[in-house]
């Protein structure tokens, strides 16, 4: 399938690993020109090489802070300066923090809360008067299944529930504009260095086992492949009539009907 967006400029946050990572190799498949950035440039260099060998005519690897409204303003201009306007946004930097709301300091708070909203909100006021300007964007914002019903941290549900919540309002007030923003919310993912990858190596053989069984109703952690290539499809051209919308991409993990 033809996703229509080659030679589109696309930027992801928090590209040298995981779903980042996947999701710019699955728009670097289509042909688009790919930015990612993190806040490690060593890290990013090793994924470069990668778009360009997956099939974008053009990547820029990028180092920059997230939680940094300054080096979100360069960001933002380093990628125009070297591959153009900014057609797709896919704000996938996050971060969780475990514990109730009195063992988690207001610090760490203030930190989730830059990391996982303001710099999606950030970025997304960074780049949306060019897509007005063009009449054509998109917008995806890689949110969790914890966003939307129980489970997690409460730093976590709560930062990730209200970057749906962004979501929703800013895609219908940019929908007019030919801009679609839509959001993701991937369950229990495995990949190198990530969490669910930790909780493996970390707990007895057994404890895994029972949370998988009890959990995962395709009795296997997710992926990143499928995750990247959904996020791609709302990048696309296809997803034409798909704004505001949240979609779970768990193998059946989460549990409300909402």
């Amino acid at each position: 399938m033809d996703l229509g967006i080659a030679d589109k400029v696309a930027l992801v946050t928090g590209g040298s690993r995981g779903l980042g990572r996947q999701a710019a190799l699955s728009l670097a498949a289509e042909g688009a020109k790919v930015a990612i950035c993190a806040r490690t440039q060593e890290n990013l260099d090793i994924v470069l090489p990668e778009l360009t060998a997956a099939g974008a005519p053009s990547a820029a690897a990028i180092a920059a802070d997230i939680t940094d409204a300054a080096s979100l303003e360069q960001l933002h201009g380093a990628v125009v300066e070297q591959l153009g306007p900014i057609d797709i946004l896919v704000n996938n930097a996050g971060a969780s923090r475990r514990g109730d709301v009195l063992a988690i300091g207001e610090e760490e708070w203030s930190d989730l809360w830059a990391l996982n909203v303001l710099g999606p909100i950030r970025l997304s006021r960074l780049v949306l008067p060019g897509m007005q300007e063009r009449q054509w964007g998109r917008i995806v914002n890689v949110s969790s299944i914890w966003g939307r019903e129980h489970g997690g941290g409460v730093a976590y549900m709560t930062t990730k529930a209200a970057l749906i919540a962004f979501t929703k309002s800013t895609a219908l007030s940019y929908a007019k504009d030919g801009i679609l923003i839509n959001s993701v919310a991937p369950g229990s993912v495995v990949f190198p260095t990530g969490s669910w990858d930790r909780f493996q190596t970390q707990n007895e053989p057994e404890v895994v086992q029972d949370f998988i069984k009890n959990n995962l109703p395709m009795e296997r952690f997710g992926w990143p492949e499928p995750v990247g290539d959904l996020i791609a499809f709302l990048c696309s051209e296809r997803a034409g009539f798909l704004t505001g919308t949240t979609i779970n991409i768990d193998g059946g993990q989460s549990k409300s009907l909402i």
